[in-house]
């Protein structure tokens, strides 16, 4: 007995000349993407080849019929395969025909294996087209043939695993989507599979989500309110549109919208038109499970499809993300400058306290290091009135200042010498990449000489390093100059998108709600004796700006209506 198998039954059935034979076919999808025949290696005309074969053979009764469409050649986790080994374990079967090794399995080691039980259990194995019936194998033509047409079918099932594996590579590459779903807010392209387009109604969804967002919501509480107003999760909805969606994530028969579900939104950079792919994937062709790759291998490529998100809103959501922000327990969500208020000793970030007195309650915000430890740090208390009308008054004055750095940065861009600096750092840049051609052009002279016999190794070795070294220095210098191009022309940008992005809220009456506050403010530091200082987004920018306009004052016609000092 082998395995709880009597195996004399196989003897028996073998003496007496009847074998009892199973049918097993099998079609991978990788078949039909290679552009194999499909018609020859197709499901139903595998069953007729081998059926037609048998008719010759009076011995052989087919028992049943195993097919497998679908199913890779790699593994031999497949379903009517298993059943099929089943019954040949329960010796209802004693024959097993194929139309070729290739449909038995593409792998070495474990197909190897299964025609190793197959011999153990008295199994009869025939491939047609590979003229193989271990019922007519003489001397060692079964241990010499069989093994090298296996391994070469494990090699071919390897080649084509790499052929694909580079195939898909270059198409994200080049941000083409290669995806089975699309991302919840789009779907596949009816024209074009690898292209993504907007879906109204769960881009709409979306939307709203990274509105609450920055309105103060939290991800639970974002979660709960699409749940209360019966919006479809992104698995569900799929499912309602008659997509067959699997997805990785835990999920149940009717799932609900979740946090974690949420903060996938909120997190990820598709919805600013963005392809990220290549986060997971398998070692090789022989391993199915898909194993995470670290952040600095995935493949993203930007404005590959229309985004729905604007990429000022996705930052300033993500920095959101970063910080600290409860919600009180009486609240669905933060307060307005909650996240944004730091202590300027020790950094940290400042609470809200209410104080009750004589029935009454004040509104502060202290220091959260004071609060844990009194001799850590001072209080730095402010009243939340005192802050909330200091904060308006520096937004007002703020959008004003940058108002008339856009009016001085146009009458600055109309004078004769407005791009001196930036031609002048251009040509610098010029003259570096010449410098560059130039040095490469003496190392590959260093190569061709050596090659040559005009010079020893040991010269052409010290040539290389001093090249090297200086192609290496002139990139750096390059980088050095491009980046003070690029601080130049962004700062005497009159029309620049931060330009842009603070004059859409001059005429706002909801400056103080938390939607515009978040998208203004970096941050907010209380010093001691209640002094505060804004940083606004885009300080930098603003920096560069101004620095900029102080440098051409001199340059402008102080008869203008409007004159640069009125900036500075």
């Amino acid at each position: 007995m082998i395995g709880g198998i009597v195996v004399s039954e196989y003897i028996n059935n073998t003496t007496a000349g009847i074998y009892n034979a199973a049918i097993y076919v099998r079609l991978s999808d990788d078949d039909r993407d290679k552009g194999e025949n499909t018609e020859s290696n197709s499901i139903r005309n595998q069953k007729e080849f081998i059926r037609e074969y048998l008719k010759s053979i009076p011995e052989i009764r087919v028992y049943a019929e195993y097919a497998d469409d679908g199913f890779s050649g790699v593994d031999f986790f497949r379903p009517d395969f298993q059943r099929m080994m089943d019954d040949i374990r329960a010796g209802l079967i004693n024959c097993v025909v194929v139309k070729d090794l290739s449909r038995l399995g593409r792998n070495y080691i474990e197909t190897g294996k299964y025609l190793n039980e197959f011999t153990t259990l008295g199994v009869r194995f025939i491939a047609i087209n590979d003229s193989y019936d271990t019922a007519h194998l003489q001397g060692q033509t079964s241990s010499i043939l069989l093994p090298i047409r296996n391994l070469m079918n494990d090699s071919y099932s390897r080649d084509i695993s790499i052929k694909i594996r580079s195939h898909l590579e270059v198409k994200k590459r080049k941000g083409e989507f290669v995806g089975a779903f699309a991302g919840y807010g789009y779907m596949k392209d009816s024209k074009d599979k690898n292209h993504l387009v907007i879906d109204d109604y769960a881009a709409s969804i979306v939307r709203d989500i990274f509105h609450w967002k920055l309105d103060g919501m939290s991800q639970q509480g974002i979660a709960d309110l699409l749940n209360e107003n019966g919006v479809l999760s992104p698995a569900d909805y799929k499912r309602s549109l008659g997509i067959k969606y699997h997805t990785g994530f835990k999920c149940n028969a009717n799932s609900k919208w979740t946090a974690v579900a949420v903060g996938r939104i909120l997190k990820n950079p598709l919805y600013i038109g963005s392809t990220v792919q290549g986060k997971s994937g398998s070692p090789n062709y022989k391993i199915k499970k898909l194993l995470p790759k670290p952040e600095k291998e995935w493949i993203t490529v930007e404005n590959t499809h229309e985004a729905i998100i604007s990429e000022e809103d996705f930052r300033t959501v993500n920095g959101l993300l970063l910080k600290d922000t409860r919600i009180a327990p009486s609240e669905t969500k933060v307060y307005p400058l909650s996240g944004l208020i730091y202590c300027a000793d020790c950094g940290q970030t400042m609470v809200r306290k209410t104080v009750p007195v004589n029935g009454k309650k004040y509104l502060y915000y202290t220091c959260s290091t004071n609060r844990a430890d009194r001799n850590a740090c001072t209080t730095h208390n402010i009243s939340e009135s005192q802050l909330m009308s200091a904060v308006e008054s520096a937004i007002h004055t703020h959008i004003g200042t940058i108002i008339n750095i856009e009016k001085t940065l146009t009458i600055i861009a109309t004078l004769p010498k407005q791009t001196h600096e930036a031609k002048k750092v251009d040509t610098q840049i010029e003259k570096l990449k010449n410098d560059y051609s130039l040095n490469m052009n003496y190392k590959m002279k260093a190569y061709e000489n050596y090659v040559g016999g005009l010079l020893s190794e040991r010269d052409f070795k010290a040539y290389q390093k001093i090249y090297t070294d200086r192609c290496e220095e002139i990139e750096r210098a390059i980088q050095k100059r491009k980046a003070e191009l690029n601080t130049i022309l962004n700062a005497s940008d009159a029309h620049g998108m931060w330009i842009e992005h603070f004059k859409a809220f001059r005429f706002s009456d909801n400056l103080m709600e938390r939607a515009c506050l978040v998208k203004l403010i970096e941050r907010i530091i209380v010093h001691d004796g209640r002094r505060l200082e804004v940083i606004f987004k885009y300080h930098n920018e603003y920096t560069a700006a101004l620095a900029y306009v102080e440098s051409r004052i001199s340059e402008v016609n102080t008869t203008e209506s409007m004159t640069v000092q009125e900036v500075v």
